[in-house]
């Protein structure tokens, strides 16, 4: 048990004034109330589900009046007073808890699932962790404005055991980012105690591991938070740094309210009980005469009042009608791309990869608030040089080497979006975006569609075999974020359209997972047109043109069936498709409808590919212009070997050949 736990709860108001201390008073006093009003809901059945935060009022009280009103603080399901001391509207908040068409997510996220920049408040997902990171991406941004401001982030004990604290926590102090982040240290992680949590005596010891300040405090003591939380800030806000603070304080209620406490022995609600962080600062607030005990049975009474007015205003509020057209348009921000066009007769001849730095460097003198991230890409240039020179041409602030931490890279990215910055993160593999699958997938894929909040992120995606890299380092992995809403996947296979796509992407305000072969890089040479130029996402490119077959590919998949065709002396069409997401349907049903052969060819393993996604829409609106049957092409299902051979078996060149003949013969 914490010395913080068995210490009296002692106030010392130091310079505040009464004013402000009856603010800090009532702020505790609001988020309780309403609580006690949906724990009642709860039971008549009139909600579906709360998360209480009953006795950690002072934590979220407290570090929120601390901050300047427009300095983002990132919340978690137990921090009600974050977002009463931001004033947000309570029959709103209700509005979301019930799914409400009014609600911020206009019902299609429930709880504190949310954020509100209105209000400077991002909620938290599931996930837990991941909001850290994004707290961290708004340091960035303070600091790359100049801006003498920090972002605050919550945790549990629990949450401190994930990755993402560690990442999270490391790089804001590798780059000196003004970032609190507070731990509500509560006892409980669900019914996991903390001595099965972790093996330290304090969490915030773990901040010397990071070369940062760490504080454990008296979570329930409003004071002892405000206080330390301001001091903090305003020293930040001078000199930009991470700190780590510890509050301790307990989880008087369960995990949410279905879990029940049994779990939890008695003696310690008896301890805590005597802590309660409203009663003993009222106690002694009436102690030295800031307010009258005959007096709170009125304010209490006009608060109870108002909140039953605001929550039956909630309750009357619609429930979201089902807009097919409004559902599946809020899943990406909205982008009217305006094309340029390359400068006539100004084009040179390039490598892939040239072609990709190229857009990178006309992307960054076009967008002045494009941040790139990734490990090795400063002065060293990334593994593959792509970045080579960029440090010295646009500073180390705009090209930054990241530790190896692929989550909370893209995590700040998103963080950065927020504060209207582009970022465009270099995965040094493509393999290696699995570690970052969270943050993709949950946070940059889904803030649009759950809270009108865009992620302006490219993430580059050096991809593909070919190389003799084995299993590690040559995944295609495009089918994985094909697969999730709110994403676009692009995946060029001439220097051309690698420098206009790259561009495209940069431009979009969506996240876009730009995908790009390293057997390409330094393989394949073109005609590049010179200056900014863009290209459509969403039109496939006709690479050949023929009348006996249809191939419908992308990538290294070009280059083989061209090869494949001229050896066998087939003429038929290549369709490059150049996006995933969004694919050009119109271009495959003019291929498809003009040959009636059709194969689908990718370097992705054959199952689950996106092979048969193209295939299947094709049998359902197609199938009466097919005269043969659509044949998918892909590599085995198997891991990427390493040796030659293997990997050549592996590729699915050999199995294009004998489908081609098939299907010419069908």
């Amino acid at each position: 048990m914490s010395s913080k736990t068995k210490q009296a709860m002692e106030f010392q108001p130091k310079d505040l004034t009464k004013d402000q201390l009856v603010r800090l008073y009532e702020g505790m006093l609001i988020p309780r109330m309403i609580e006690e009003r949906m724990l009642l809901l709860l039971r008549q059945g009139k909600i579906s589900k709360w998360f209480s935060g009953i006795g950690q009022e002072a934590i979220s009280v407290g570090a929120t009046m601390a901050l300047h009103e427009d300095e983002y603080v990132f919340s978690m399901h137990r921090n009600l007073g974050v977002f009463t001391s931001r004033n947000v509207p309570l029959s709103k908040l209700v509005a979301q808890w019930q799914g409400k068409a009014t609600g911020f997510t206009k019902g299609r996220d429930r709880s504190f699932h949310f954020g509100t920049n209105e209000h400077h408040i991002v909620g938290m997902i599931s996930h837990l962790g991941p909001q850290l990171s994004l707290a961290g991406g708004v340091g960035l941004a303070h600091k790359l404005l100049k801006e003498k401001k920090v972002a605050l982030a919550f945790t549990g004990e629990g949450g401190t055991s994930q990755g993402e604290f560690h990442e999270a926590l490391n790089v804001s102090s590798v780059w000196n980012l003004p970032v609190i982040f507070i731990i509500e240290n509560n006892g409980y992680g669900l019914s996991t105690p903390v001595n099965e949590q972790y093996k330290c005596e304090q969490l915030a010891d773990r901040a010397k591991g990071y070369g940062m300040e760490g504080y454990t405090i008296d979570g329930n003591n409003i004071l002892e938070v405000y206080q330390t939380i301001k001091e903090l800030a305003e020293s930040m806000r001078k000199n930009p740094r991470p700190v780590l603070i510890e509050c301790m304080t307990f989880r008087m209620r369960g995990h949410e309210e279905a879990s029940g406490t049994k779990y939890v022995p008695q003696q310690l609600f008896d301890l805590w009980s005597e802590k309660d962080p409203i009663l003993n600062f009222e106690k002694y607030l009436i102690k030295v005469g800031i307010i009258s005990e005959g007096e709170l049975p009125d304010k209490k009474e006009n608060l109870k009042n108002l909140i039953k007015k605001e929550v039956a205003t909630a309750f009357d509020e619609p429930d979201p009608e089902a807009d097919l057209e409004l559902e599946t348009r809020d899943v990406y921000r909205t982008f009217d791309f305006i094309k340029v066009d390359p400068e006539k007769g100004n084009s040179k001849e390039l490598r892939f990869i040239d072609a990709i730095s190229e857009g990178l460097d006309e992307a960054m003198m076009k967008h002045e608030n494009l941040v790139l991230m990734g490990q090795d890409i400063a002065d060293y240039g990334g593994v593959f040089k792509i970045t080579n020179g960029f440090t010295e041409k646009y500073g180390a602030d705009r090209v930054r080497n990241t530790p190896l931490c692929e989550s909370a890279i893209l995590g700040i990215g998103m963080g950065l979006s927020i504060k209207g910055f582009k970022s465009m993160i270099e995965m040094q593999f493509a393999d290696f975006v699995s570690c970052g699958m969270t943050q993709i997938a949950n946070n940059l894929a889904k803030a649009h569609y759950r809270w009108d909040q865009n992620a302006d992120v490219v993430v580059r995606m050096p991809t593909g075999a070919g190389t003799g890299a084995g299993p590690y380092h040559s995944q295609s992995n495009e089918a994985w974020f094909t697969h999730v809403a709110g994403l676009k996947v692009f995946y060029p296979s001439t220097p051309e359209d690698a420098k206009g796509l790259l561009i495209s992407a940069i431009e979009d305000p969506n996240p876009v997972m730009y995908f790009e072969h390293k057997a390409l890089y330094r393989k394949i040479s073109g005609k590049v047109p010179s200056g900014y130029y863009n290209i459509e996402p969403g039109v496939a490119r006709l690479h050949r043109e023929g009348d006996e077959v249809s191939v419908i590919t992308y990538g290294s998949g070009v280059y083989w069936a061209q090869a494949a065709m001229e050896e066998l002396g087939i003429t038929g069409d290549i369709l490059d498709l150049r996006t995933l997401v969004p694919l050009d349907y119109d271009g495959i049903e003019k291929t498809v409808r003009k040959t009636g052969r059709t194969i689908i060819l990718h370097e992705d393993t054959l199952f689950g590919g996106i092979g048969g996604e193209i295939s299947a829409w094709i049998s359902e609106n197609l199938f009466e212009f097919l005269d043969a049957p659509v044949i998918r092409v892909g590599s085995l299902d198997t891991p990427v070997p390493f040796s030659s051979n293997l990997e050549r078996q592996f590729l699915p060149q050999d199995r294009l050949r004998d489908s081609l003949l098939k299907l010419k013969k069908y």
